[in-house]
């Protein structure tokens, strides 16, 4: 099977949003200040994330499992779909996580697909404020057949 060189990026963005608990406020925080420019795209999250984004924009947000849960692991499945654009992953960079594992292939797995991707306020800001994200985009994709086409030895 031939890898496609690039994804097509509508202007509706399908954005997943992760929080560890430490981070849970900062992300609801931060989703309310740009509540305008995200009731623009569609929204998925993790567990309780999802619930709290839903009750602090008062809009529906698709909740997946609670990260510990496989909801890490969801949302790479859908991104090596190519059902997620951008990732928002406020983690918290202090805390051990007893699924660490998983978050690492998660952003892993993001940067195999070239999804944006933004782990902290700063990075998110400029993300979501680009012009780029409002309109359509052709993200090139990184030709990984050298890897795919080694034979085993």
């Amino acid at each position: 099977m031939t890898q496609p060189s690039s994804r097509h990026l509508p202007a509706r963005k399908r954005i997943a949003l992760v929080a560890h608990d430490n981070k849970k406020k900062d992300l609801i925080d931060w989703a309310y200040y740009n509540r305008t420019v995200l009731a623009r795209h569609e929204l998925l999250a993790t567990g309780t994330t999802g619930r709290l984004l839903t009750e602090a924009l008062d809009r529906p947000v698709k909740c997946l499992h609670s990260g510990p849960l496989g909801g890490d692991l969801e949302i790479g499945a859908l991104i090596a779909e190519g059902k997620i654009d951008v990732l928002i992953f406020f983690w918290d960079p202090m805390e051990a996580q007893p699924h660490d594992p998983d978050i690492k292939a998660l952003l892993r797995i993001g940067v195999v697909w070239n999804i944006l991707i933004a782990c902290d306020r700063s990075t998110a800001d400029f993300l979501l404020t680009s012009p780029l994200m409002q309109d359509e985009y052709e993200a090139k994709l990184p030709d990984y057949s050298e890897y795919t086409g080694r034979k085993m030895r």
